[in-house]
């Protein structure tokens, strides 16, 4: 087994690979793979893409440059801010997504549990020799027109095959796959996965069951947010060159800005008014140039009072170094607004301000320092947030 560990967005030389391993790691989209300077070499760059690749024997693990813990406090807080409060204890030693995920979700899944498995009441249609429930009248005249037997019914069902439980099982499914894993965590999941047999299995490719927190349900929570982060994490698998590749994946980019706009909501809520992520605006008249900054906070009167963009990496595509900065000037010229927030992860950039003199436009470039404590974290940007409301004080 050829292994090689990766910083995201770190380049190394890689030998050993076949010319079908390679084809089939670059056709994933997670890293580029091309022909080194020595023979049979090969120039491995990783891009936001964290977590593991594997084609045939050679394994590609691709680190983020923060701690595990910390990433994994960031998907949890995107989730549930209320529940994630700190990084998860326990992994100070773990160098790697996926097995430190597992970890964390088999202990918190077992928490879930410890009382007794979850049941509930779910609504189930389905052709029966006896009536039971209501008859649907409608499907039994289209499909048994004319016949005493089978009934189509729809009745209520009180048992364990209901979402929740059936998202700690497909989370469950998923993380026992991963290469590599700890013999006790693998164990741990084993058993999870024999206490949840009774439970239906997710069809892929459908949009994971809704679920509404209730007292009922309370102690599922931290267990459910992270069968939901698990379940929507990229799932590499795909044939190429003759030569399978296989990963999970989750992309940087995206776990910082939905961890900035949902930080950023929170830190708002004080100050009245709501904030809108991903907010859709039209920037020229004939509409056909569409934006979607990241977050949008609108006044107790339904007018934008400012703009957040959050890159966790500044882009500067080939001859356009300052992408970023006309994005968001777009942003504040479609909004209407004097100044915008552009938040970076600290070692990107510092925190400067733009002015744009024709436009009367300020862009305030932010960097948050992703390494400090959760609390001091929580504060810098709760201090962000009080920068972007000079109008109103927040309330009592």
């Amino acid at each position: 087994m050829t292994s090689v560990s990766l910083l995201a967005y770190e380049t190394a030389q890689v030998a050993g690979l076949s010319v079908g391993q390679a084809k089939a790691m670059a056709a994933t989209g997670a890293i580029s793979v091309t022909p080194g300077w020595e023979p049979g070499s090969w120039t491995v760059a990783a891009g936001p893409q964290v977590g593991v690749l594997r084609a045939g024997e050679v394994e590609v693990r691709i680190r983020p440059r923060i701690t595990i813990a910390r990433l994994i406090f960031m998907l949890g807080y995107s989730t549930d801010p209320r529940s994630w409060r700190d990084d998860p204890a326990g992994l100070e030693d773990q160098p790697d997504l996926w097995p430190a995920m597992a970890q964390v979700f088999v202990r918190q899944a077992e928490r879930a549990l410890e009382r007794g498995i979850l049941q509930g009441y779910r609504t189930e249609e389905s052709a029966k020799l006896v009536l039971r429930g209501r008859l649907r009248e409608a499907d039994q005249l289209r499909m048994h027109a004319g016949l005493a037997v089978p009934l189509e019914v729809r009745f209520d069902e009180y048992d364990v095959d209901i979402p929740e439980n059936r998202l700690l099982r497909a989370a469950g499914e998923r993380l026992v796959k991963l290469p590599r894993l700890a013999a006790p965590a693998m164990r741990r999941l084993r058993h999870l996965l024999a206490y949840l047999a009774d439970v239906s299995r997710l069809i892929p490719g459908q949009p994971l069951p809704a679920t509404q927190p209730s007292r009922l349900n309370a102690r599922y929570l931290p267990a459910l947010a992270l069968a939901r982060m698990v379940l929507s994490s990229r799932s590499v698998d795909m044939l190429d060159s003759g030569v399978r590749a296989t990963g999970f994946l989750v992309n940087m980019n995206t776990v910082f800005e939905d961890f900035v706009t949902v930080a950023f909501t929170e830190a708002l809520r004080s100050y009245g008014g709501r904030c809108v992520p991903q907010d859709r605006h039209i920037l020229d008249d004939a509409r056909q140039v569409k934006l979607r900054p990241d977050l949008v906070r609108y006044g107790p009167e339904g007018q934008p009072v400012a703009v957040v963009d959050a890159k966790y990496k500044s882009e500067a595509p080939a001859g356009y170094p300052y992408a970023d900065l006309y994005q968001l000037l777009a942003y504040c010229t479609a909004l209407r607004l004097p100044v915008g927030h552009l938040i970076y992860a600290e070692g990107d950039v510092t925190a400067v301000r733009v002015h744009v003199p024709n436009a009367g436009i300020t862009i305030v470039q932010h960097a948050l320092n992703l390494t400090q404590s959760v609390p001091a974290l929580l504060a810098d940007i709760s201090a962000l947030a009080r920068e972007m409301t000079p109008e109103v004080a927040p309330a009592a």
